[in-house]
């Protein structure tokens, strides 16, 4: 029937134009539209690759458009403030009030079902307390650090140039200049992008070793000696795994590989850059804490953390047993979640592999309060932190400090096109294109970065205040609540308990008991 209209639709225009000729000459400037139709459709019947638009000639080509422009639909047009992913409207617009000094507060009420299942809320005081947001600060660095970091409890998660554009790593870098918070370079190296502007950074090294590698691909001592000692970089990431593709590595797709990219992470240009899943510096978890003392010694005694998601609990296990026996530890752990972003992944990877976030937060407390070694490594934390709430959450769990990551690009300008993997990021951030870099003002976004992390932490100050504690020092479980399925309400203290301190070192946990004598600190696999 769609093809029948259109033969029609082309002997009409024929027929138009053989009458035009002998009748209307000044008729024949309708072909300028008429003309570029006949040809798309006769380009859609002849084409082989696209069954809808061979069977609908034009209209078919509209299937493609919608579905094109259907992530912004969605956003404004179908989804509610509470329901969009992966963050909602209400999530979205807290960022952008925030990052630009706008009134944030809301009308009439909460729009969240205080009685749902699952709804959280902390305690609040009668006797409020009056804190201070500059003070929210956590020192990293364990006993063999020299050069101990005193850092924020909310920074900038790993975003790697080359995954963000120039102009988005000067306005992240600026931004946490201006507000004395950290900016983590992701795996893609130090460019730069992220020394210009003088912000304290913690230099990420993947598997892929870029920025302290050889041609090969092997870690370069004197590279990653030279680059640790820049007065910029404050501390050192190992990254393990990421949460949005654990155990499979980076994805940089060959069309954001400039040359420019391809000179800071040595490797050729014109192909995609995929870093390898797992390292070749260590492969046992004595080797990878042996790795830390190089890195320690190699940058002149600073900070040297892990970043991690949890896969198999036993692999961890083993690595404590490690910090045990050799007495060596990572100054901090960063523990990523299942929900982390990525500018490109797998689906499988992002929907089914990795441990949520906060049941990995909980499981690695409560290994290293049961190995006794909490007091003795910091613990950061990551995962969709947009408000004032998730961060607060998590320390009351016993997180030290904060990453985020996506937040941070939507106080960019970010407006959740989901292109971040195509080079084709409307707002500049996510892509390599000039003509759309060109519309990100780094001057002007920085100031955006420095508001949403000044912002947040004040609310954070005020709702400590309102629950009536002194510092963020003294959140604990018993202060955040949870209506259960059976709607009973909970603290965290009772839905998630802690092992006792040491207590591993004990006696055998029942939920290892079974194969607790097969994990070893030699191996990450079972013995």
């Amino acid at each position: 029937m769609a093809r029948t209209v259109f033969y029609f639709f082309l002997f009409i225009v024929i027929l138009f134009n053989v009458l035009s000729l002998r009748f209307f000459p000044q008729g024949l400037w309708v072909d300028f539209v008429l003309l570029p139709l006949c040809f798309m459709g006769i380009h859609d019947i002849i084409q082989t690759k696209h069954a809808i638009k061979r069977n609908f000639p034009i209209v078919g080509r509209l299937r493609y458009l919608f579905e094109m422009i259907r992530p912004e639909i969605n956003q404004y047009f179908i989804e509610s403030n509470t329901d969009g992913v992966p963050f909602s409207r209400e999530n979205r617009s807290i960022v952008y009030q925030r990052s630009k000094k706008q009134t944030d507060t809301i009308p009439f009420g909460t729009k969240h079902n205080v009685y749902a299942d699952d709804y959280e809320f902390l305690s609040h005081s009668i006797a409020p307390t009056h804190l201070d947001a500059r003070d929210f600060r956590v020192e990293v660095g364990g006993k063999d650090c020299q050069k101990k970091y005193s850092a924020s409890i909310f920074n900038i998660s790993a975003m790697s140039y080359g995954s963000l554009s120039n102009n988005a790593v000067l306005a992240l870098n600026g931004g946490a200049k201006d507000g004395a918070f950290a900016h983590n370079t992701g795996e893609g190296g130090i460019s730069s992008w992220h020394m210009k502007n003088g912000g304290d950074l913690i230099w990420q090294i993947g598997t892929g070793y870029f920025g302290c590698r050889t041609h090969e691909g092997n870690f370069d001592e004197e590279l990653f000696k030279m680059n640790s000692s820049l007065e910029e970089v404050k501390m050192i990431e190992i990254k393990i795994s990421q949460g949005a593709k654990p155990g499979h590595g980076g994805i940089l797709p060959k069309e954001k590989v400039t040359q420019e990219i391809a000179e800071i992470r040595n490797v050729p240009l014109g192909k995609d850059v995929i870093s390898p899943p797992g390292h070749k510096e260590f492969d046992t978890p004595k080797g990878l804490l042996h790795f830390i003392v190089k890195l320690r010694k190699l940058s002149g005694g600073k900070p040297v953390g892990i970043k991690l998601c949890i896969g198999k609990k036993e692999e961890f296990i083993s690595l404590c047993k490690a910090m045990v026996e050799l007495e060596v530890y990572p100054d901090y752990i960063a523990i990523d979640g299942g929900e982390g972003g990525t500018g490109a992944a797998p689906l499988e990877f992002s929907n089914h592999l990795g441990m949520p976030g906060l049941d990995g937060v909980l499981f690695v407390i409560n290994t290293l309060r049961g190995f006794d070694l909490k007091d003795k490594i910091k613990l950061m934390a990551s995962g969709k932190l947009t408000s004032a709430f998730g961060l607060i959450k998590l320390m009351c769990l016993g997180v030290d400090a904060l990453y985020a990551a996506r937040p941070f690009m939507l106080s960019l300008g970010c407006i959740q096109a989901l292109r971040c993997n195509t080079n084709d990021c409307p707002t500049g951030v996510a892509t390599q294109d000039k003509r759309l870099i060109r519309g990100l003002s780094p001057v002007a976004k920085r100031v955006r970065v420095k508001n949403f992390h000044e912002d947040t932490l004040k609310h954070v100050a005020e709702i400590l205040g309102a629950m009536g504690v002194s510092s963020h020092e003294e959140l604990n479980s018993h202060m955040i609540f949870k209506r259960r399925d059976d709607g009973a309400i909970k603290s965290f203290a009772q839905i998630y308990p802690t092992v006792e301190v040491g207590s591993y070192l004990k006696e055998i946990p029942k939920e290892f008991a079974h194969n607790w004598e097969r994990i070893s600190s030699d191996q990450f696999a079972l013995i």
